[in-house]
């Protein structure tokens, strides 16, 4: 299972958009990933005054990762090939990284965007 952006800024705020049953699946899974794209689109919301964190994002990342056992998926020339392949049906490029990591791995997405399931990807809200 992976985490969209979103998804990993709800998880330690106990934002009601990752539902109970996305939280319940969550606590079953072995692993949970979060792509390094998410990194990228959380610094740029701190830079451009859009989240506050109460940590720099590199800390706070780090520090969510540890609490909830996540892996890093980092990007690779064949995530980055990938993302850029997929149909666009989805424009946001951090978002289309994500799409591609779940189809890499064959793993569903924690996500509130449902045109994530335009892609053949498990969208679990």
């Amino acid at each position: 299972m992976i985490l969209d952006t979103r998804a990993l800024l709800f998880l330690p705020s106990g934002d009601p958009h990752l539902t109970s049953a996305a939280r319940e699946r969550l606590a079953n899974e072995p692993t949970v990933f979060y792509c390094a794209i998410s990194a990228f689109e959380i610094a740029l919301k701190v830079r451009d005054d859009k989240l506050e964190l109460p940590l720099p994002a590199e800390r706070w990342l780090r520090a969510v990762a540890e609490r909830y056992g996540l892996v890093e998926i980092p990007l690779d020339t064949k995530l980055c090939v990938a993302a850029a392949a997929l149909p666009l049906i989805h424009r946001d490029p951090c978002d289309r990284f994500i799409i591609a990591t779940a189809k890499q791995l064959r793993v569903p997405v924690i996500t509130v965007d449902e045109r994530f399931r335009a892609y053949g990807v498990e969208v679990v809200s």
